[in-house]
């Protein structure tokens, strides 16, 4: 069975071993030499070798006790989820079947979504200038800057400038950018369950304390607003909203937005808005902004190119100050946000050149096909779950390109959770699922449907196949024909 590795399990601890040697986190340190009167294991910097009988150290373990090497115990310490569950997940699978991934959030993965020809068309021409191979200003280009600002502006109450916009790697680093520059000593910021994982990485990793509240299932995955209130305190930085939620596929609609601001506004805490799914909905509401309630309550909203334009590679995100009372500028939150663009080089300057292009000449066809196949795949994954003893989905998602599935481990003879279900399913099925547990909710699985139909089909057929199997206790052969 696969060992899923989770944000909670990696913890620092001092070991001192026989040899004289002292682990600390991931590094090992050396009061004395001591004599060794035996062959025998012993561990050097957390690799076990066998040191002569002799009772001398060998030459590398002699260099690796020189050495004042340590790694830094909040990078050991930091985990993705997400990515370790995905990359263990790649060398697992039955061998007589071949691999459907529904983990992963790439909407491009299986080729059948495609970037638009107005963004190529921009690359293309950027490239072919040779004017975009520099450096350029460490917040982004102010064309890009500028083109990014003027998209936005027509769904608020007022116009952003270039100057509200900072260009980042992708919508993760403008998160990381956010709870940087958030980050004071004692700080700590609520977070939704379930939840993107990143976002208590990059908490952790900055010493801030995440405090969850919860999304309610059976009430469309909205926030639990009286819970908001009980959780926050003076300390209390930033509160974190997704809308199109990842991983619950959710949207919601404008009045409990304007429940979720009236609340940060009362509280005196300013939202940081993940907004990487804006505008890919296929349900009947309609996406509202959060930055649309600025007047009320300063947001940071991060965003970027990798989902609704299909170029995740292209690594471009950003994000919008949206603070028109200067609340945050008064702070100096938008100051330590320059300051921190100022320590890297920031994203590659072909892809903000290309930028304002396919902001301005992406047809919406083009995002009307998108939606198209996303509802398709959202409908198929809710009507299938319907029909599988030990599986359950409380509402059909709306937006984004993901649903939560809850299963019931009581239906299953040999599977006691979320994880051993994603365990087993990708062993016997090659069909690879995310376990809830990733983000905050166990026994949930999450699952993407950002996939073309007739393999959405037949992994929902092997995926009811092996809940009839671990349910009525059929033994596996592997050799299953669908």
């Amino acid at each position: 069975m696969v060992t899923f590795i989770t944000h909670n399990s990696i913890q620092e601890k001092d070991v001192r071993f026989e040899n004289g040697f002292t682990r600390k986190g991931s590094s090992v340190v050396v009061a004395s030499t001591p004599e060794v009167k035996a062959s025998q294991p012993q561990v050097v910097n957390g690799d076990l070798k066998v040191l002569p009988a002799t009772g001398v150290l060998s030459q590398e373990a002699k260099s690796d006790a020189e050495w004042n090497i340590r790694a830094s115990p909040a990078a050991i310490a930091s985990t993705n989820p997400i990515r370790e569950l995905l990359e263990s997940l790649c060398v697992v699978s039955s061998r007589k079947k071949e691999k459907i991934s529904l983990a992963q959030g790439d909407p491009t993965a299986f080729g059948h979504l495609k970037v638009p020809d107005a963004a190529v068309e921009a690359m293309v021409a950027a490239t072919k200038s040779y004017m975009f191979n520099g450096y350029t200003h460490s917040a982004g280009s102010h064309e890009c800057r500028k083109a990014v600002a003027d998209y936005h502006s027509s769904s608020l109450p007022f116009k952003l400038t270039a100057e509200d916009i900072a260009i980042t790697v992708g919508c993760s680093q403008a998160i990381q950018l956010c709870l940087a520059a958030l980050s004071t000593e004692g700080a700590n910021i609520l977070i939704p369950r379930p939840g993107f994982p990143i976002y208590e990485t990059f908490c952790k990793y900055y010493d801030v304390e995440c405090r969850f509240y919860d999304l309610l299932p059976e009430r469309d995955w909205e926030i639990d607003l009286d819970q908001i209130t009980s959780l926050a305190d003076r300390n209390t930085v930033a509160w974190i909203v997704c809308n199109p939620s990842n991983p619950c596929g959710s949207v919601y609609r404008y009045p409990h937005l304007l429940k979720i601001a009236n609340t940060a506004e009362k509280l005196k805490i300013p939202l940081i808005s993940d907004e990487i799914y804006a505008n890919m909905i296929f349900g009947p509401t309609e996406f509202t902004p959060m930055a649309a309630f600025s007047m009320k309550v300063p947001v940071l909203t991060v965003g970027g190119i990798s989902k609704r334009w299909l170029a995740p590679g292209w690594r471009l995100g950003w994000i919008i100050i949206a603070d028109p009372k200067g609340i945050l500028a008064r702070g100096k939150v938008v100051e330590a946000l320059t300051r921190l663009m100022q320590m890297t080089i920031g994203t590659s300057t072909l892809s903000q050149a290309a930028v304002s292009g396919m902001l301005l000449n992406t047809p919406s066809s083009f995002f009307e096909g998108t939606i198209k196949s996303l509802k398709a795949g959202a409908e198929l994954c809710y009507e299938r779950v319907q029909c599988i003893k030990g599986l359950q989905c409380p509402t059909k998602p709306q937006g984004a390109m993901y649903i939560m599935v809850k299963i019931d481990p009581s239906v299953f003879t040999d599977i006691a959770n979320d994880v051993e279900f994603a365990s087993l399913l990708v062993e016997e099925e090659s069909v690879v699922v995310l376990p809830g547990s990733a983000f905050g909710s166990p026994n949930w699985l999450r699952i993407v449907f950002a996939t073309p139909l007739p393999l959405l089909e037949e992994a929902w057929d092997r995926i009811d196949m092996f809940c009839l199997r671990h349910a009525t206790a059929i033994p596996y052969t592997g050799t299953e024909l669908y």
